[in-house]
């Protein structure tokens, strides 16, 4: 069953990213190629430099995150980048030269924010600012959010969940006369950039990503062979098959290769631990790899 939601989940991202971008199966190069028309040379060669410089567990969510600045900037026009938002936030272009995320995006990496950040105004500019937020980690549909002095029975309201994604809460009127809102989930939807952000990101998978004239290839790195061979058999004994996780892993493309195959975020529970450590190997450094390897070796 979580094979086959992982394959929906796929097959749905691959039908976005052809209906946004064209392609079925995108690539790094082809992703680059197409942004760098609508985002320019210099902007494009600083996002090259920031996707480049993250992990490569992390190298295809900074390109999903080019993704959806492209579909954003298309969308907008280039005046977005310059545009400033007054007080302490600087341009969008500023951010990105600095390389510092800002509030409430900290948590994410530059390239992460300014998605977010596009697929916002994105959503904004199609539905218009939001009255308020929700969080949809609680289903609850009734009085989620504080209704405006205008509010009238019928009217819908446009609520944020999430960067890019909106829905509706309809006022109307309760039994005794006041008046509340029901969120309307079936009017749950996402702007162009998070969608294209989203759908890149699953259908072109963890990788390898190569960048064009990338070199030397950091996926022909070699791994710590002896770990990578215990982490092979624990995927094996967890119901992994041989297909999944490929022969001895001898390069770090090898595991990302591996970590794309088995999907195991749709598996139990203890998987987390195995995705920590060939994160551990595929970063190369001694000292995690140990500390991971140690939490690997206390799962079942």
């Amino acid at each position: 069953m979580r094979e086959f939601r992982a394959e929906d989940a796929r097959s749905e991202a691959r039908r976005l990213i052809r209906d946004l971008l064209g392609e079925e199966h995108p690539t790094a190069g082809l992703l680059l190629s197409q942004a760098k028309a609508v985002l320019g040379d210099d902007r494009m060669a600083r996002c090259v430099e920031l996707a480049q410089g993250a992990s490569l567990t992390r190298r295809s969510s900074e390109l999903a995150a080019i993704a959806g600045l492209f579909t954003g900037t298309g969308l907008l026009g280039t005046g977005w980048w310059t545009a400033g938002r007054g007080g302490k936030i600087p341009a969008p272009d500023e951010v990105l030269a600095a390389n510092t995320a800002i509030e409430p995006w900290t948590d994410l990496t530059v390239l992460e924010m300014l998605a977010a950040w596009i697929a916002d105004d994105s959503a904004d500019a199609a539905w218009g600012v939001p009255i308020g937020s929700v969080d949809l980690n609680s289903w609850q549909g009734e009085d989620r959010v504080e209704l405006p002095g205008d509010a009238v029975p019928g009217r819908r309201l446009v609520v944020s969940f999430d960067a890019g994604g909106r829905l509706d809460a309809v006022v109307l009127e309760r039994p005794d006369g006041t008046l509340g809102s029901n969120l309307d989930f079936a009017s749950l939807r996402y702007s162009g950039p998070a969608e294209t952000q989203w759908s890149w990101g699953v259908a072109a998978g963890l990788g390898p990503h190569p960048l064009p004239g990338e070199n030397p290839d950091p996926y022909a790195v070699t791994v710590d062979r002896n770990a990578g061979e215990r982490l092979r058999q624990w995927a094996l004994r967890h119901g992994a098959t041989e297909e999944q996780v490929g022969p001895w892993w001898e390069v770090k493309g090898d595991v990302i290769t591996a970590i794309e195959r088995v999907d195991w975020m749709w598996r139990s529970g203890e998987w987390f631990a195995w995705w920590r450590a060939t994160s551990a190997l595929v970063g190369g450094d001694p000292a995690q790899l140990a500390a991971r390897m140690e939490d690997i070796s206390s799962e079942p």
